[in-house]
């Protein structure tokens, strides 16, 4: 006989729910504890379990599968782990380098894992990347662990696999930014929240403050956008009394400024004279950097010293800007809808329906609680993302892939057992979930019709099984138990065959560069090919030399109207002129301004860019500004020569050019500049002093010098300091890269 804890109904309202699944209680037995974690819940069917561990067994070589492909990945982060591997100044700081010069634009947290693989394993790709891999498994089991508590175990499996195989997933838990540490600890600090919401024990409520407060030292603000939701929930739905809950929020909060701030009180109170300068910051201050760059200036694009000099911003309702249009429907659009949207219109429908099932549930309903939470935290993404007119990534909605991942996983799981009730709930659920299964088959069209040259058989596949999947779901009930199931794993199938299919292509394709794409090559948006994409689909590859990397052949003739200024030659950015690529496929790679030919149409973002496999084409020479350079093995060997004698041994404009070479010769490099080589470190006059020191060998020209020029935003710094050594030292070319000697002047003739 089913049981219900729901109270008396009222007329015209929804059947009561059955009661939720109890919590898993503890067991004192160290067996049995290892029992069940073979064996699960006792309540649990026979297959649960297995069903789990085969899940994170899939998901564990998914997430490993060539993952040495990609090389160093994004080399600004894995210069930053090279450095806190040498020195643990640079690993407590953040550093660049292992000189600490300056630090990376983020807080180190994320790069801690991966310094401290990098000092067990030596420096390597695999020694980078298998932390962020083995985040992506334990993301997707703490997420399971955090449906299953109040769903069916069917739920939690639902909503790890279809977090597995979101493509943005799959990409950044093979990928070396910090978005993979900060999503495993947004879920951790959700779970923590609906155990909390459980029985109002303060120790789960104090651990999601510790979650959060890591969450900031992974990616500043970012970490707190479901702040508001969570706490709006538990306030209101806990099992205590309304001080207590007040109370217990404000110890959370606590929790949360000890375990984020004690790293930022300890960074403002340093002595900035003997801590490297803060990358990003325009005062050397990492406050600064929190609330400015990396935070309004991201939601209104007032964004000092970042690409565009600040102030690219698009309108509140479909405007447009350099990171692209905003608008309610700016992660369906070309650019996002494959990396995060497959199943976004399913999690709103089941979100609503959700709500609707526990609405007369009483105060403390923990199903209730948990599509709030899950929903509050999808809602406050989404809308922050779609609207935020400053820097914005198609890598960044990795953030969203776990909320949706949970809400379809409660949403369909408890629609699939309302069904059964019989009368109008019952219908109504069966048509909810067939018009949920036929709405995400008929998106998922859309989306693999972006990309129509790609498997076009498959998005006719997947529109036809969904379509019959729909109509099955609305006469389950008179099917038969295996039939019905089979219906529902149609359905099932047909929702997540595009993002396996966009995931398997991602995980085939090796990824470098600043900005990365998951899938194929869309119309009017990104390629996701080697290097990722770029605004129009352009692409950039890593430099050779990398392990898995691949050497390719190219001419770069760029013409941008708006160049990197005083960049790479007709390196032009958004706004200006964009050159095409053309690729052959074998890592060739030829950039002809505007009017060049890209492989499938691409464009690019620089000159003479990457090809679809390639690297830049020129026998040395600089990077770019989101990407790094080739190192010819002549200029590493002179780099490296009486490498010892100084603290750097070369000094170049912008993070990801310094990277390269410091990846290479594994030798300080100083970054100057920062990422965007607009941060007004060094100063000119500090600058000179190191020279005059002895300190830095080489300056590693990139033309007329990349960074504060204008529209970059800055002082001019770098400019300042590019003009003075041309103007004071000797010139040398190496392996086609412009050297400058900064222990020989040129001769006063």
């Amino acid at each position: 006989m089913t049981t219900y804890d729901h109270g008396t109904r009222e007329a015209g309202a929804p059947p009561p729910l059955p009661a939720a699944a109890p919590p898993i209680a503890p067991d004192a037995s160290g067996g049995s504890r290892l029992a069940r974690a073979w064996r699960g819940r006792p309540e649990d069917p026979r297959w649960a379990r297995p069903a789990l561990w085969a899940l994170l067994a899939v998901t564990t070589v998914l997430y490993l599968w060539s993952l040495g492909a990609s090389g160093y990945a994004n080399q600004f982060y894995s210069a930053a782990v090279q450095a806190g591997s040498e020195s643990w100044k640079a690993f407590f700081f953040g550093s660049s380098d292992a000189a600490n010069s300056i630090t990376v634009d983020k807080p180190p947290a994320a790069l801690w894992p991966m310094a401290l693989s990098v000092r067990a394993f030596g420096l390597s790709s695999w020694a980078i990347l298998i932390p962020e891999a083995l985040m992506g498994v334990a993301t997707v089991g703490v997420l399971y662990a955090a449906v299953r508590r109040r769903f069916s175990a069917a739920a939690g499996l639902i909503a790890g696999g279809a977090l597995a195989v979101t493509p943005v997933a799959a990409l950044m838990f093979r990928f070396n930014n910090p978005d993979a540490l900060l999503c495993l600890l947004m879920v951790a600090a959700v779970y923590c929240v609906l155990r909390a919401l459980e029985d109002a024990r303060t120790k789960w409520l104090v651990l999601a403050g510790i979650c959060f407060g890591l969450g900031f030292l992974t990616k500043t603000l970012q970490a707190w956008l479901i702040l508001p939701p969570l706490a709006v929930v538990y306030a209101v739905c806990a099992p205590a009394r309304l001080g207590r809950r007040i109370g217990q929020l404000l110890l959370a909060g606590l929790a949360m400024v000890i375990s984020g701030g004690w790293w930022v009180a300890i960074v403002e109170l340093w002595p900035a004279s003997s801590r490297p300068y803060i990358g990003g910051s325009q005062n050397n201050s990492f406050l600064e950097l929190t609330f400015g760059y990396n935070g309004l200036g991201r939601i209104n694009g007032n964004e000092t010293g970042s690409v565009g000099g600040g102030g690219a911003r698009g309108g509140g309702g479909g405007g447009g800007g350099m990171w692209g249009e905003t608008g309610i429907g700016r992660l369906f659009g070309s650019d996002m809808g494959g990396q995060i949207a497959w199943l976004l219109p399913a999690a709103f429908i089941l979100l609503v329906a959700g709500v609707w099932l526990t609405w007369r549930a009483r105060r403390t309903d923990a199903r209730r609680a948990a599509f709030l939470v899950w929903g509050g935290a999808l809602l406050m993404t989404f809308a922050t993302f779609s609207f935020m007119s400053g820097i914005f990534h198609q890598y960044y909605n990795i953030a969203l892939a776990p909320y949706i991942a949970a809400i379809v996983g409660m949403g369909a799981t408890m629609l699939w057992e309302r069904r059964q009730a019989g009368g109008r709930v019952g219908i109504a659920a069966a048509v909810v979930l067939a018009v949920t299964v036929a709405v995400t088959a008929w998106w998922s069209y859309v989306l693999l019709g972006r990309s129509a040259d790609w498997h076009p058989w498959l998005r006719r596949a997947v529109l036809i099984a969904g379509l019959a999947a729909a109509i099955g779901l609305l006469f389950a009930a008179r099917l038969g138990r295996t039939l019905a199931l089979g219906v529902a794993a149609l359905g099932l199938a047909a929702a997540l065959a595009g993002p396996v299919a966009y995931t398997l292509n991602t995980v085939e394709t090796p990824k470098s560069g600043s900005i990365i794409t998951a899938g194929p090559t869309v119309s009017g948006g990104m390629g996701g090919g080697p290097g990722g994409g770029r605004p129009g689909g352009g692409r950039m590859g890593g430099p050779p030399g990398m392990p898995g990397g691949q050497q390719g052949q190219g001419q770069g003739q760029g013409q941008g109207q708006q160049g990197m200024p005083g960049g790479n030659p007709g390196g032009g950015f958004p706004g200006g002129g964009r050159p095409q690529l053309k690729g052959n496929g074998n890592g060739n790679a030829q950039g002809q301004g505007r009017q060049g030919q890209g492989r499938n149409g691409q464009r690019g973002m620089f000159p003479g860019a990457m090809g679809e496999g390639g690297r830049r084409g020129m026998g040395g020479g600089m990077g770019g500004l989101l990407n790094g350079a080739q190192v010819n093995a002549k200029v590493k060997a002179k780099l490296e020569k009486n490498a010892d004698d100084y603290t750097w041994v070369a000094a170049a404009i912008g993070s990801q050019n310094a990277a390269s070479y410091q990846l290479a010769t594994q030798d300080p490099v100083m970054a100057i500049g920062g990422f965007n080589g607009s941060d007004p470190s060094p100063t000119l006059a500090g600058f000179k002093e190191y020279v005059k020191q002895g300190k830095i060998h080489y300056f590693l020209s990139s033309g007329t010098g990349m960074g504060g020029g204008p529209g970059r935003g800055g002082n001019g710094t770098s400019s300042k300091i590019t003009t003075w050594i041309e103007a004071t030292y000797k010139k040398v070319t190496v392996g086609g890269t412009t050297l400058y000697d900064l222990t020989q002047k040129k001769s006063s003739s």
